[in-house]
């Protein structure tokens, strides 16, 4: 039986990384993917050792409505999960470019 995670930033970034399998099961979705971030295939692997690549995995899923949804479905998450490990693995990284909603 696996531990349980209660570090956010590791819970963060292991829903990034099934958003980078996401992403990768589907090949026009992965071309688009690989096309924006400039990674090639070959050294998507090693990528995905960096948590900032991580972060752009998840603001390519975050940025379409239907996409989010369509991981969200398939990973059993609420896609405010999803957004959520955006914006825990951003602030662990220090990124200013993710604006939180406060009311």
């Amino acid at each position: 039986m696996k531990k349980p995670v209660h570090n956010l930033r590791e819970v963060a970034e292991i829903v990034a990384i099934q958003a980078l399998s996401f992403v990768a099961s589907d090949p026009e979705r992965l071309g688009l993917f690989l096309a924006e971030t400039g990674v090639g295939p070959e050294t998507l692997r090693n990528a995905a050792a960096d948590p900032n690549f991580l972060l752009s995995v998840l603001d390519f899923v975050l940025r379409d409505d239907a996409t989010v949804k369509a991981f969200a479905s398939t990973a059993e998450l609420h896609p405010t999960n999803v957004a959520a490990a955006r914006q825990v693995l951003g602030d662990a990284l220090g990124d200013p470019s993710w604006e939180r909603d406060v009311p």
